[in-house]
């Protein structure tokens, strides 16, 4: 019975805690009897970790223990596992290794008293420290609710200190509709009763420190942005900028109270800061500086050094700026100075000089737009449209309707520049291919449409029936070339399909020149398309199936 296995304190530890799990105390105590009368008649190691035994009972027994998977061991007794005769073994096999036999008779009484010695010692650890983080979190509501008492009289950047201090159990959540609505709740706990004005710039305030929070994007490992994440944070600023540009539209009126100088003037402040700080594309800030002064600050109501002195400060900043983002930014902010100053040829300037950078983002340049229509400056407008048009070649599948309906806005006031409407959106085509051919037909310009279409090949099969209905009611004349054309196109495909589809738009022009009481024309163009095409015997089969010909 040599042992040829070595039992280390890893292993010896592992054997007492099986001892403890699989056998009861009473099968301990009669296992400890067998083994001290010597009923284990052989014991073997066939390999490691595993016992085999003989032990002597009312008769043999044989049994196997596997000391690493303890409850795959068997014995042939009528118990067949976790019985006294495979305790004996257990005891001997320890023996034979001289470790001590009464930790495995004593080692469910010991897992007893270390089980209730560490659930004892457990709950004080766990109730200590729940105390400790009662008392913490008693201390920080008690010390938020002190701070937010001096809103009234704090400044703009203590309210944002405040809110950091608020928002502080939230700095894990994922950036995304849920975190804006968790922060904004947070913030408006401790908000107390405010004045009016100060209440609409402190909702201001705390709707763009969300959004700077959301700004600040995650990245991998790798500095790429987490397209997924990035994605639900993008959806959830987009919707927080809605309601933070009508905050600021709303608050207008209150802005321009001389009393609300200084809460403007500090808004103004961290919106510069915070533009001019941004490195990514969306540019969110820049929207809110510019709707701010477009907004708040109306140059007929205001003296222009408020616009000089923004330039200057601008013109300080850009010298210092490091990234290409930050300086695009900042060339925008002093075109939208140097707009305020009627400089019109300094602003484009800017604005080219930043184009050639980077593409100018089109919904920057709306808020250039909405200012001289807010200001009637219809010349002005005109101008700034015709102008801007090539910066907005470069934008691909871009919204240009409300480019389209500034134009829409100045027309009226100034009639002689409908023409430049058409060459702007002309120039922008095919991006502004929708707009263009809505807009002639709205204004009922059909030969402009029907040479647009000419000239672009277009075919008619592309329109449904009612698109056409606007030009065959008012000019059914211009239709005729554009079947005409499509007509001799289907015919050079020269297959059964495209005669077919050419005999469909034969018919339709038949229709249009009885309709304009031109039938002679229409025989005639037929009897010449006939035998024209007389080697073509499939067309001439669709041509008499569409009753053409006899």
């Amino acid at each position: 019975m040599d042992t040829t296995y070595q039992l280390d304190d890893n292993q010896w530890e592992l054997l007492v805690q099986n001892a403890a799990e699989h056998f009861d105390d009473v099968t301990l105590s009669r296992g400890f009897q067998y083994y001290k009368q010597g009923r284990v008649v052989k014991l073997t190691l066939p390999a490691p970790s595993i016992v085999k035994a003989i032990v002597e009972g009312s008769e043999l027994y044989h049994l196997e223990l596997n000391l690493d998977y303890f409850g795959a061991s068997r014995c042939d007794c009528p118990v067949n596992s976790h019985c006294k005769h495979q305790f004996a073994a257990l005891l001997k096999y320890a023996d034979l290794h001289n470790r001590p036999v009464h930790s495995l008779v004593n080692a469910k009484t010991a897992a007893s008293m270390k089980s209730s010695s560490q659930s004892s010692a457990f709950p004080r650890t766990y109730n200590q420290a729940k105390q400790l983080a009662a008392q913490k979190a008693v201390e920080r509501e008690t010390r938020l609710r002190e701070q937010s008492k001096r809103i009234a009289s704090m400044s703009v950047d203590e309210w944002h200190a405040l809110f950091d201090q608020i928002t502080e159990p939230l700095t894990q959540s994922s950036r995304n509709t849920q975190f804006v609505n968790d922060a904004m709740e947070s913030i408006l706990k401790y908000k107390p009763a405010l004045p009016q004005a100060t209440e609409s710039f402190f909702y201001l305030h705390a709707r763009l420190f969300v959004l700077s929070k959301l700004a600040q994007q995650p990245e991998d490992q790798s500095g790429y942005v987490y397209s997924y994440l990035a994605f639900h944070t993008h959806h959830a600023a987009s919707d927080l900028q809605e309601t933070i540009v009508q905050a600021i539209m709303d608050s207008s009126e209150l802005a321009a109270d001389p009393q609300n100088a200084s809460l403007v003037d500090r808004t103004l402040s961290y919106l510069r800061t915070m533009m001019l700080a941004e490195k990514n594309d969306n540019r969110y800030f820049l929207y809110h500086y510019l709707a701010t002064w477009c907004y708040w600050r109306n140059p007929f109501d205001s003296e222009s050094s408020l616009f000089s002195e923004e330039l200057v400060r601008l013109t300080e900043l850009a010298d210092t700026l490091e990234s290409a983002a930050s300086s695009l930014t900042a060339k925008i902010a002093q075109a939208a100075m140097q707009l305020y100053l009627s400089n019109d040829e300094e602003a484009w300037t800017l604005l080219e000089s930043a184009r050639q950078s980077s593409e100018l983002p089109t919904d920057a340049l709306g808020y250039f737009f909405v200012f001289l229509a807010r200001t009637e400056q219809w010349e002005r407008l005109i101008s700034w449209l015709i102008h801007s048009a090539p910066w907005l070649t470069l934008r691909r599948n871009q919204n240009l309707r409300p480019y389209a309906d500034y134009w829409e806005m100045a027309i009226p006031h100034v009639p002689e520049a409908e023409t430049r409407m058409w060459d702007a959106l002309a120039s922008l085509l095919p991006h502004s291919r929708h707009l263009y051919e809505e807009k002639m037909l709205a204004r009922g310009e059909w030969k402009r449409w029907m040479d647009y279409h000419l000239s672009m090949d277009s075919d008619p099969m592309d329109f449904r029936v009612t698109d056409l209905q606007p030009l065959e009611k008012n000019a059914p004349e211009l239709l005729l070339p554009f079947y005409h054309q499509a007509v001799e196109r289907y015919v050079l495909l020269k297959n059964r399909d495209g005669y077919k589809t050419a005999v469909k738009m034969m018919k339709r022009l038949a229709k249009l020149y009885k309709k304009l009481k031109q039938e002679p024309r229409w025989e005639l163009f037929l009897d010449a398309f006939a035998s024209r095409h007389s080697r073509l015997r499939a067309l001439q089969e669709e041509l008499r199936k569409g009753k053409l010909l006899p």
